[in-house]
């Protein structure tokens, strides 16, 4: 939509009174560094130029009023400043959880919205929710002149996935929203939160993005119990050596330590955060040399880790990546993004990208007897105002 579309979108649900104002904030896709953000590791990830569009016009009550163009049969959903509490409306809980978290801070938010959302971001997966946190965050920090950040927006959002939502996950999906840079990606330290940003020049290659179009959500998946499996082996870990978070241990130093861990599953996703630690910072520095067939290498062995040691596959994003691999033109393919569906990620060479297209769309239907959307990675720039 363009930014008047927007507007008449708004205008049609709460009339056309007062001042409108517009803002955007990204969806991601994460390049390598899976399920590493929460124990203490680096990502890779990079904004998309599509994601959550939020147009508002402030109220002189204390009302909370959500429309989405993309749920619309739900109608205008109602709520207030004085009732910030989880909704059956789910969608909602995520712009109440950020304000919610901003008030837990010290931000208060002092008057009601009408608020009209359409999103762009394609299938699940590419980090909507956070899109939605980082464009709420952003807007209130407009209104109100709040002294904060975009970081520190991307740690409201993170706080309200995790104590409002009840989503125990990392700070890469609201960083990313927050902080994107276009044509560029992220490499940063999710324990630390130091980061730097990274050309994506492939020379020759593109970023193919797959959606499996299997819904997931990360709040019923095995996301949790996989921070609790890594958590359970990292307890392990310290009682025979000082660190403190998995991704800290060299690879060298976990197979010194390894046998503390009691369980066989907390081993195995012990060993996909260090390893895929590893195997982020080398991604990384192949980039920036240009060595891509490395790159797309560690691509594959980030897949095959979160497939047969971190279990956060399924049927249909398996056939995805074995689809892709065989593919002329591809260095790499994997899982991107929380896991159990959503989307894969795919480094293919420019003039293979249509057969490539045309081959995994057929043989992942008549293996699924699911449609995928296939689309080239376009960067774009994080959270901001746009009228």
């Amino acid at each position: 939509m363009t930014n008047e579309e927007l507007r008449e979108g708004f205008i049609k649900i709460y009339g056309d009174e007062g001042e409108i104002r517009g803002y955007m904030s990204p969806g991601r896709v994460n390049l390598i560094g899976e399920h590493i953000d929460y124990n203490g590791g680096h990502v890779f990830p990079c904004a998309l130029k599509n994601g959550n569009y939020a147009v508002v016009r402030k109220r002189d009550d204390r009302k909370l009023r959500f429309y989405s163009a993309n749920y619309h049969k739900g109608g205008v959903y109602e709520t207030s400043l004085d009732d910030l509490r989880k909704h059956d409306y789910s969608w909602t809980n995520y712009p109440l959880g950020v304000i919610w978290a901003l008030k837990e801070k010290g931000f208060e938010v002092t008057h009601g919205f009408d608020i009209y959302i359409w999103g762009n971001i394609p299938g699940s997966g590419l980090s909507s929710s956070a899109a939605m946190e980082v464009v709420i965050g952003t807007m209130l920090k407009d209104y109100f002149d709040f002294d904060i950040t975009p970081i520190d927006i991307a740690l409201a959002g993170q706080r309200a996935e995790n104590d409002f939502i009840g989503m125990n996950c990392g700070i890469m999906d609201q960083f990313a929203s927050a902080m994107g840079k276009e044509n560029k990606a992220i490499f940063l330290d999710c324990a630390t939160l130091d980061y730097q940003y990274v050309p994506l020049d492939l020379k020759g290659y593109k970023i193919i993005v797959s959606n499996s179009n299997k819904p997931h959500s990360l709040v019923t998946s095995h996301y949790n119990d996989r921070r609790k499996e890594c958590e359970q082996a990292l307890a392990d870990l310290q009682s025979v050596v000082k660190v403190d978070a998995l991704c800290h241990l060299t690879v060298a130093q976990f197979e010194q330590y390894k046998s503390a861990i009691k369980d066989e599953f907390c081993l195995r996703r012990a060993k996909h955060a260090v390893y895929e630690e590893e195997r982020t910072k080398e991604a990384v520095e192949a980039l920036k040399r240009d060595d891509l067939v490395t790159f797309g290498r560690l691509l594959n062995e980030s897949g095959d880790s979160l497939k047969y040691d971190y279990d956060a596959t399924c049927f249909e994003i398996d056939t995805l990546v074995e689809l892709a691999r065989k593919q002329a033109g591809v260095l790499g393919s994997r899982e991107t993004g929380g896991g159990w569906g959503g989307n894969t990620v795919s480094i293919v060479k420019d003039e293979d990208v249509a057969s490539f297209k045309a081959n995994v769309s057929k043989s992942y239907k008549a293996i699924t007897g699911l449609d995928t959307s296939i689309y080239e990675l376009e960067v774009g720039e994080g959270g901001r105002r746009l009228f």
